[in-house]
């Protein structure tokens, strides 16, 4: 990572649409839960991980996620899967789940992909529910999944992070894979931008200040991690 490049922390979908029009990888943290049931997804084998907006919200930026539930049908029909959908309540019905995805679904429909569940966002938990090896995963969340949905419209450079416990990780580890795939996914980017998906959460805003100054501290020591913690499809 250039040093020349900044990394900067914002909040909300706000901040979030602002960082990918700048040309920034966007890097949404949503610690309870939806970028770490996204984070302990791809370590469950997902294929792919992705946000979405819900059908209704009160984000004040553009989402769209039936867009959101075509390009994951794509996903999946390159890798020959299902999909599955992360909804809430956490605690509730897969019908009051679904009900709220139907922009989502309607766009996995429209591009033939084939949904495999809807399951609550519990974070490390939820890949304990259904083998998720190979699939595609969306979180289709109020947080999270509309700070990804908003920034996913201006690039598709967004992917999670998280620093709580995950499917098979704990400790330091989380925050240290959300560094090492910023560094993967850094590329040509502008800078980075770590997004506290609600500035109302000091969860997220605290995660976001220690992921970012994690990666600082490593500029500044020369650290480098080359281990693959992939999340492109």
């Amino acid at each position: 990572m250039e040093r020349s490049k900044p990394i900067i922390v914002t909040s909300d979908a706000s901040g979030a649409q602002q960082a990918a029009r700048q040309g920034f990888l966007v890097m949404i943290v949503d610690v309870i839960d939806m970028s770490t049931t996204l984070e302990s997804a791809l370590e469950a084998g997902a294929a792919a991980v992705l946000g979405a907006s819900p059908d209704e919200t009160r984000a004040p930026v553009k989402v769209d996620p039936e867009r959101m539930g075509r390009y994951a049908a794509q996903i999946a029909r390159s890798h020959q899967t299902d999909i599955i959908l992360i909804s809430e309540p956490r605690v509730g019905s897969d019908q009051e789940r679904r009900q709220r995805c139907q922009k989502v679904i309607k766009g996995i429909e429209a591009e033939g992909g084939i949904l495999a569940a809807v399951l609550p966002n519990l974070g490390a938990e939820t890949p304990r529910m259904l083998d998720m090896q190979g699939k595609v995963v969306v979180a289709v969340t109020d947080t999270g999944g509309v700070a990804y949905d908003a920034a996913f419209q201006e690039s598709p450079r967004v992917i999670t992070g998280t620093v709580a416990r995950t499917y098979r990780h704990r400790g330091l580890e989380p925050a240290l894979r959300a560094v090492a795939r910023a560094r993967q996914e850094w590329g040509d980017c502008n800078g980075l931008a770590v997004v506290a998906a609600s500035r109302n959460s000091m969860e997220d805003v605290l995660a976001a200040q220690f992921i970012a100054n994690l990666m600082l501290k490593q500029d500044d020591r020369g650290i480098s991690n080359e281990t693959d913690y992939g999340n492109r499809p």
